[in-house]
Order: structure tokens, then sequence, then C-alpha cells
């Protein structure tokens, strides 16, 4: 029989709020650890999932930035990335 790898327990603080979500659900651990995942999965790339830059990365960003631009998508509605070089291209 192949031994399950060991696992730890982390804990964290919740409000009362919170708490009395996590209740309803029939398996807080399981739900808890697929919330996390999602959120480690969909997380930014580069600030990765801070929502702050470094100087670092500030300074990559702004050299990435001469090249491309924000902007909404028409199809989605999400915002994304467009390269500059590409529109110039398409003119």
């Amino acid at each position: 029989m192949k031994k399950q790898p060991k696992q730890d327990v982390v804990t964290f603080k919740a409000d009362k709020i919170l708490l009395e979500s996590l209740d309803a659900i029939p398996n807080r651990s399981e739900f808890i650890r697929n919330a996390i995942l999602a959120a480690l999965d969909n997380s930014c790339p580069f600030c990765q999932g801070t929502g702050i830059l470094s100087p670092h990365q500030k300074k990559n960003w702004l050299e990435i930035m001469k090249t491309h631009s924000i902007e909404k998508c028409d199809d989605c509605d999400s915002i994304i990335i467009s390269c500059s070089k590409n529109k110039k291209e398409m003119v």
C-alpha cells in the first residue's frame, strides 16, 4: 500500500462573518484548499499576487509599456495587454 504524503496544518484568523459562512460548507478544508489553489493559479505572474511591484519589476514594467498598452477586450470586456507592434503591422 502506497503511503500518503504527510499533510501540514495551516491556521489563519477569520472574522465572525467569514466563520459563519464557512460553517455552511460541508467540507471546509477541501473548500479552503481549492480556493487557495485557484487564487495561486490565477495570481499575476508579474507581481505574484501582491499587487505591488518592486523597483526592479517597475523598471521592467515601464520598459514593457513602451511597446504595449493596457486595453479592454472588445469581445469579453477583460483587461488585456496589447502589443503595439502588432497593431502597427495590421495598419
